[in-house]
């Protein structure tokens, strides 16, 4: 016996759904149609507005980090004004009196204020912060001694007579380079035999 192909695509088109006649299935498909043809529309419409949106957007210098902002900030707003938010804040407020008011936390607050006036009534603490105090100004003291110590080397070296003898050497080398300079300016503005021969006087008897 031939097994004989079935068109599943036809079967499903002839067979409606259970529960609904051929008649509601063909109204219920072309209004199916429809639907899908006006989304296509709308979404035609909607990119021709946000294209629009940009240009006018872009006249009038706004960046897309504006609309971000203003986006979070109404967001945020919206967030705020929420009925979960105001809930929400509204319980924590209400347990957060009641933390503050409980037994627990007024003893603990009370035993930490009385450790802290503790501590620092101490003798241990006392003797840190002494110590610390004269820690701070011996090293003070210290970089004003250095400070002291090497302004004093320094002029020590200055008045020394090998640093005057130096400073001499300098100074004689200077006025020898400077004379020398000088007598060889005296010698291009004024050259040999020039200045023994006396102005001719040209002027008509």
């Amino acid at each position: 016996m031939t097994d004989v192909p079935v068109d599943s695509a036809a079967s499903a088109r002839t067979s409606a759904p259970e529960g609904l006649t051929l008649a509601e299935e063909e109204e219920l498909r072309s209004e199916l149609a429809k639907v899908e043809e006006e989304i296509g529309t709308l979404r035609q419409v909607l990119a021709a507005k946000e294209r629009h949106c940009g240009e006018l957007k872009r006249k009038l210098g706004l960046t897309p980090l504006d609309g971000l902002k203003q986006n979070l900030s109404k967001s945020w707003h919206d967030v705020q004004v929420s009925n979960a938010y105001v809930k929400t804040s509204e319980k924590l407020g209400e347990w957060n009196d009641k933390v503050t008011q409980s037994d627990l936390y007024l003893s603990a607050s009370s035993t930490l204020e009385d450790w802290n006036e503790k501590l620092t009534q101490s003798e241990a603490y006392k003797k840190t912060q002494e110590t610390l105090s004269q820690a701070g100004q011996k090293t003070s003291a210290a970089l004003s001694n250095v400070g002291s110590v090497i302004s004093r080397k320094l002029g020590d070296m200055r008045n020394s007579a090998t640093f005057k003898s130096f400073e001499d050497r300098v100074g004689s080398i200077k006025s020898r380079v400077v004379g020398s300079r000088e007598n060889s300016t005296d010698g291009l503005h004024s050259p040999s035999g020039a200045g023994d021969k006396p102005p001719q006087d040209n002027a008509p008897f």
